[in-house]
Parts: structure tokens; C-alpha cells; sequence
């Protein structure tokens, strides 16, 4: 028999949590075979079979193992089925889940929602919101009779899983990662001076950048271009103008970078992670973007390493892709600041004497008060303003033409 521990996955991590059996007890498995997915405090990672051969099962879905326990065993001795079919050596992947919908569907049914060909012609008809609709089909399909039942209650909707007038409460243990969560950000409030100061950028010329380039962009480097890059490149270059807001405290020590390692915030089914972009200063546009595709991707299918979870400078979140207008995001501690992006909306402002409609973004920077000054911290978020509103500047870190004349 193979003994199959929990493995070391870092000096800090003690515990794990088992998230599920990739292979049912009993069944043949190949070596090198996924079998199971654990969960740290960090990250999600995966268990392989050390040899080929028949699994048992030695802890259930959902509970805490210590790092050196006993998972599974493997019968290496017992005969491969007749009718096994050879399995790859990475298998079973986490399913990537479906993007949030901006806007909810109110004329029809969209592909991400099933339904009987009765159901949507009525839903369409009728213009019901399919997720108002409690659906009782088989395989959660919506029925002519969930149809009619949301008709004859207008405005009033049952929480998933529940009927009219439920009164139930349900009990979910915390996982690793959400525990991990509640800490830091916790241990972020009651240790640091955080204040935040805030300000507003006018996003026309990046508007004006993505939608003449945007096509170009794309066949150039496989890869589109969102606004990610524009932020991540203007607080490199402000973080290289302003060091101490990408410094750390360490006891009576100033630990300042000389690089800008940006962490950015990745919502999750499982949590809130925030995955790290390397010498984002040494990086082009086109680079930037592919690493936030890469690890957004990892983040969702929950392969993200150790290492690319740690190590981060200053961090950017943007809750503008929620529908958020303004925040006071937390500091990713041990850092020292962090930038909130927010959405993009028209109001009208006044140019030159005159009012006129442009897309702003309200832009948030929380920081500790400690190390971080008020000077430094309007200073570096008036120069990512700067830079976000005139994008050429962020070829040389300054205004051409002020280069062009040496002033």
C-alpha cells in the first residue's frame, strides 16, 4: 500500500481543508492521476497518485487535515480493469464559472439559463426576469408552471432554494481561505494608521486609446486591452516618484523597493485573492495584460501558486466592475497602500469655463499613516490622475512636450 500525506506547501500553512475527491473511493486511478483538491489559507492546490493503482479514501469532503496526514491509500498491487481507459496525467479540472452578468435579461432567456421552450416563449412575452422565476424542473430547468407562479406573485421573490415566506437559516463552515480573509483584513484595521484620501480622473483619452486601438491591439498580442494596464503602468511610474508609498514597516526599519511588484485584486467563488505582477515597471503594455489574463484565469480555477500570491509591493483592486462608484478599500498588509478604481460615469464638469459631460472615475488611495505622509499620498495619487489623463506621458514618465523644450 502507497501512503498518499498531506503535502508541505509552505512554512507558515499547518492545516489544510479537503474541498473534494477528484476520484470516487475504489476506483482505479493512474499514477500522476488528480485525486483530490485541498485548500490552504492561500491557495487551492491539487493531490496526485503516486503510483497506479486502486484509491482509498481516508478523510471526507470538508475536513481540516494537518499537514503530514494520512489522505488516501493506493493499492498498487491490485489489476488494472479490463475497461480502464488510460487517463491523462492532469485531469479534471476545476470548471471555469460563468462571468457575471452586467444586466440582467428581462426580455428572454439567456443560454447561461434553462428552460422549457413554453417557459421562454412566455418569459419573453410576458418580459419576466428568468431569475425571479423559482425553477422546479429537472436539473434546476425552468417549467411553464414556475412561470406562471412568478406571474401570480409580481414583486415577490423566494431566495434560491426556499419558498415564499421562508424563515430558514443555514450554517456553512468557514473555508481556509475565507477565514485567511477575515484575519488579514481584521489584523490590516487594527494595526495601521489607515486613512484614504481620494480624487477623480477624466478617462477620455484612455476611452479614446482602447477604442481606436483596441482591434489592433488584440491581433497584435492575443490579448485585449483593458484599462488594468493603464492603471498598473501610471502607479509604477508614480511608485518610483513617491517610495515610501511602496514601502513596508518592519519593526523600527523602512524596507523601500526599487521595483514595483503590483498586486491585483481577484474576485473568486471561493474569495477575494490577490495574485502579484512582477517588475511591472520593466513591463510593456501588451505584457501587463497578459499576466493580468493569466492570473486572472488561475485565480478563477484556483491555480494560483504560493508564489504568486506573496511578495506584492502596493496593490490595485477595482470595484468599478461591481457597479461600485466609491470605496475605502483596506491595505493588503504588510504593504503600505493600496489603490481603489471605481466605475466609469458621465457627470458634468467644467472645462475652461464651460460645463461639459466626460467619463470620470472616482479614484480612492488608503494608506498608512505611519510611513505615509499626507504630501506623499496626494502627491502620488494627483500624479497617477495625471498620467491616467494624459497617457502619453506614460512613455517617459513625463509630459513630452515639457521633455521636447527641457523644462
Amino acid at each position: 500500500m502507497i501512503d498518499i500525506k498531506v503535502p508541505t506547501i509552505g512554512e507558515s500553512i499547518t492545516e489544510v481543508t479537503l474541498l473534494k475527491w477528484v476520484k470516487p473511493a475504489g476506483s482505479y486511478v493512474e499514477r500522476d492521476a488528480v485525486i483530490a483538491e485541498l485548500e490552504s489559507e492561500k491557495a487551492t492546490f491539487e493531490v496526485n497518485a503516486e503510483q497506479a493503482g486502486t484509491l482509498e479514501h481516508l478523510a471526507k469532503e470538508g475536513d481540516t487535515l494537518n499537514i503530514g496526514d494520512l489522505l488516501a491509500r493506493i493499492d498498487e498491487t491490485a489489476p488494472k480493469p479490463a475497461n480502464a481507459a488510460p487517463a491523462p496525467i492532469k485531469e479534471n479540472k476545476a470548471p471555469t464559472p460563468p462571468p457575471v452578468p452586467t444586466e440582467a435579461p428581462v426580455t428572454a432567456v439567456s443560454n447561461e439559463i434553462k428552460a422549457t421552450p413554453v417557459a421562454s416563449a412566455m418569459i419573453a412575452d410576458k418580459k419576466v426576469d428568468p431569475k425571479s422565476v423559482k425553477a422546479s424542473g429537472h436539473q434546476g430547468k425552468i417549467l411553464k408552471e414556475d412561470v406562471l407562479a412568478a406571474l401570480s406573485n409580481p414583486g415577490k421573490i423566494a431566495f434560491k432554494g426556499t419558498d415564499l415566506h421562508s424563515r430558514n437559516v443555514r450554517a456553512e463552515k468557514m473555508s481556509n481561505l475565507r477565514k485567511t480573509i477575515s484575519r488579514r483584513l481584521v489584523e490590516a484595521k487594527n494595526t495601521t494608521a489607515m486613512l484614504t484620501t481620494f480624487n477623480e480622473a477624466d478617462m477620455s483619452a484612455i476611452l479614446a486609446i482602447r477604442s481606436a486601438n483596441k482591434d489592433k491591439f488584440k491581433e497584435a498580442h492575443g490579448v485585449g486591452l483593458g484599462f488594468m494596464s493603464f492603471f498598473a503602468k501610471a502607479c509604477s511610474i508614480a511608485l518610483s516618484e513617491w517610495p515610501t508609498v511602496n514601502a513596508f514597516i518592519d519593526g523600527d526599519q523602512l524596507l523601500y523597493h526599487d521595483y514595483a511588484d503590483i498586486s491585483i485584486a481577484v474576485s473568486t467563488p471561493r474569495g477575494l485573492t490577490v495574485p502579484v505582477i512582477r517588475n511591472v515597471e520593466s513591463l510593456s503594455m501588451a505584457d501587463i495584460e497578459k499576466k493580468v489574463a493569466e492570473l486572472a484565469a488561475k485565480a478563477r480555477d484556483s491555480k494560483l501558486t504560493q508564489e504568486e500570491l506573496t511578495g506584492g509591493t502596493f496593490t490595485i483592486t477595482n470595484g468599478g466592475v461591481f457597479g461600485s462608484l466609491m470605496s475605502t478599500p483596506i491595505i493588503n498588509i504588510p504593504q503600505s497602500a493600496i489603490l481603489g478604481m471605481h466605475k466609469i460615469q458621465e457627470r458634468p464638469m467644467v472645462v475652461d469655463g464651460a460645463v461639459v459631460v466626460r467619463p470620470m472615475m472616482y479614484l480612492a488611495l488608503s494608506y498608512d499613516h505611519r510611513i505615509i505622509d499626507g504630501r506623499e499620498s496626494v502627491g502620488f495619487l494627483v500624479r497617477v490622475k495625471e498620467l491616467l489623463e494624459n497617457p502619453a506621458q506614460m512613455l517617459m514618465g513625463r509630459d513630452p512636450v515639457k521633455t521636447l523644450l527641457e523644462l
